[in-house]
């Protein structure tokens, strides 16, 4: 019995250390590969939150306006806000006025001058013993504005239709529409200014305007002022030429001159044409008649002797006026061209019949199909 419970014991003995040992190895097999596990793990990448850079959207860049090689400057004819151009303009705005080519024609030039004759004022008494006199309310500037002008010309036989304030008055409107004037002023000096403008090219225009029509002395800077810039004596013009001209690269001179509604040049005017070219304009724009004039290349330099109406009434009939365009390129040659106008129900708009009209009341000058002016 004894030799059977001590062949148990040692039994359970054994296997008693077969546990043990196989608990060892295991254990420590499921250690290592635990073990491996953890560093495995912390081998492999981590992920993270990796924040993107937030970049602000800038607006794309602006490329500067490519500098203009060709300079247009246009003249007018006559200018006057009348009550029919002011109907119109208060129905449609300015579509009203002008047509969509001469409204092109202004606008896309680089500099336009027109002859303002009226004064912008609502004082002043009218003058005695005319039989036509404009006066126009300050607002309506506006329609200048609207055509891209400039610069008014104010040497004429109807800016001090309404005296002394209503002349001020103008000078104060114009600047205020920041149009730029000359013609007229508080003295010599200011009637007589020029105006000088430049190009994207940095080449400089001059201007000038001077009328031989004024109806009574009094309206003469020299005699009361404001007052305008006058060349019955031609002496005081041909001086401010002569000093303008090594101040610019281009001189032009606007005039008021002539008989109105004839074709036919006064002696004067042809004779004073020249002593302007020969002074130093490039060229001499003349107004008035009321009707296309003539015109004329005088030493390679043009004469246009009238432009005529541009805005006037309701009406302007096929010769009754225009404008005129001066091409600069960037070479710096001259190219003239005629753009005469009609006008129906107080709109202006181009004619192109006009061409041919032209060519033929002038002497010297051909009119091609766009209206360019050459010598013949």
């Amino acid at each position: 019995m004894k030799k059977f419970f001590k062949v148990l014991i040692n039994t359970m003995l054994v296997m008693v250390l077969l546990c043990a040992a196989g608990w060892y190895f295991v254990g420590d097999d499921i250690f290592e590969k635990a073990l491996f596990k953890e560093e495995q793990a912390a081998a492999q990448p981590q992920d993270t939150i990796v924040e993107k850079e937030v970049v602000a959207e800038s607006e794309p860049a602006v490329e500067p306006a490519p500098a203009q090689t060709t300079t247009n400057i246009v003249f007018t004819g006559d200018v006057e806000i009348s009550e029919y151009v002011q109907s119109a303009y208060n129905a449609k705005g300015i579509d009203g006025v002008a047509s969509a080519d001469v409204q092109s024609l202004l606008r896309d030039s680089t500099f336009t001058m027109i002859n303002n004759e009226f004064c912008y004022s609502e004082r002043g008494q009218k003058a005695p013993d005319k039989q036509y006199t404009f006066r126009v309310n300050p607002g309506y500037v506006s329609i200048l504005g609207d055509l891209g002008v400039d610069i008014a010309g104010l040497a004429n036989n109807h800016v001090l239709d309404f005296g002394h304030d209503a002349l001020t008055d103008t000078f104060t409107t114009l600047t205020n529409a920041e149009i730029e004037y000359t013609g007229a002023g508080n003295s010599l000096e200011e009637a007589s200014k020029l105006i000088i403008k430049t190009d994207d090219m940095g080449r400089t225009y001059g201007f000038l305007a001077a009328s031989h029509v004024i109806p009574v002395g009094s309206w003469n800077v020299l005699n009361s002022q404001p007052g305008e810039f006058c060349f019955y004596d031609e002496t005081d013009l041909l001086n401010a030429i002569a000093a303008a001209r090594p101040q610019v690269d281009y001189l032009f001179v606007m005039v008021h001159w002539g008989v109105e509604h004839t074709t036919e040049l006064t002696d004067y005017q042809a004779n004073d044409g020249h002593k302007m070219i020969d002074a130093g304009a490039d060229a001499v724009i003349g107004m008035h008649s009321h009707c296309l004039q003539p015109v004329e290349m005088y030493n390679g330099k043009p004469i246009f002797y009238s432009l005529g109406n541009f805005i006037f009434n309701q009406s302007i009939k096929s010769g009754g006026g225009g404008a005129v365009q001066f091409s600069v390129d960037e070479n710096g040659a001259v190219t003239y061209r005629i753009i005469p106008i009609t006008a129906s129900n107080a709109c202006t708009s181009v004619d192109p019949s006009g061409y041919s009209y032209v060519e033929s009341i002038s002497g010297n000058v051909a009119v091609d199909e766009n209206g360019v002016i050459s010598q013949k």
